[in-house]
């Protein structure tokens, strides 16, 4: 309990490779992912509204401990904990190994600093179809209790690359075909007007500042949303979403299309 209590602490997320999914949500697209969870933590309550996730972690020999409300809020970061806490393992690969699989669809996040956004971002690129999620550069952890909710799941279905640099990610998916387009404000490029009919690789920058100019001008097309009223942006999530349904969609219609 002690140690599980730890990882609220990047430290110590990194020293052990591993972290907290909290939630029935969170606790249930875990279990289905073999061997990666380690134990789980569960108060009187949770273990009877949950009893299908309590069964399936006895089914899969993960050890279950009953703990009291008051142990489990240690171990939750929530306003009002849902009753169930389970310790995971790390489960990002490298990006050659998520580039292998040949996904026509991967965000890369660059200096993204908001845990909600990033772990939204990953709920929509799931949503859509992606691949991979790749954390570039001095980018949030992806383990972080905040990301891992707002993900609702989607970090145990996408491939998660951690770590990379923005430049080396955005060479070595032009090395594995994917067209690299950056989301800016300021781009030449006009969504609606864009070529989106081939893998793609969308490269998001930071909410507060965006993409460095270098790093936007590395992709094959910068690429703006247009506003149709007077707001002055779209944050961050919110432009994921536009851009990453938009290459969907596109990707779609030429699968539909007869031969």
């Amino acid at each position: 309990m002690v140690a599980a209590r730890r990882l609220h602490r990047r430290r110590e997320r990194e020293a052990t490779r591993r972290f907290l999914a909290e939630g029935p949500q969170a606790v249930r697209e875990a279990l289905e992912t073999p061997h990666l969870v380690r134990e789980l933590f569960a108060t009187t309550a949770g273990m009877r509204r949950h009893a299908d996730l309590i069964r399936r972690a006895a089914e899969t020999g993960v050890p279950v401990w009953p703990v009291t409300d008051q142990a489990l809020a240690a171990l939750s970061d929530t306003v009002t904990p849902q009753g169930l806490v389970a310790v995971c393992d790390h489960l990002d690969v490298p990006l050659a190994e998520a580039l292998a699989t040949r996904p026509r669809l991967v965000a890369i996040l660059a200096g993204i600093a908001d845990p909600g956004n990033a772990g939204t971002v990953m709920r929509t690129a799931d949503a859509a179809g992606a691949g991979a999620v790749v954390f570039a550069g001095d980018a949030v952890d992806p383990y972080n209790g905040k990301c891992v909710r707002a993900s609702a799941g989607s970090l145990f279905h996408l491939a998660v690359v951690r770590g990379a640099d923005p430049y080396q990610a955005v060479a070595q998916c032009r090395a594995a075909g994917l067209r690299v387009l950056a989301a800016d404000p300021r781009g030449a490029v006009d969504l609606y007007r864009c070529e989106l009919g081939q893998p793609t690789a969308w490269l998001f920058g930071s909410e507060a500042h965006g993409l460095p100019a270098e790093l936007a001008a590395a992709a094959d097309a910068r690429v703006r949303i247009p506003i149709h009223g007077r707001a002055e942006s779209l944050n961050l999530a919110a432009a994921a979403a536009v851009c990453l349904y938009s290459s969907a969609r596109a990707l779609d219609s030429l699968k539909e299309r007869p031969a």
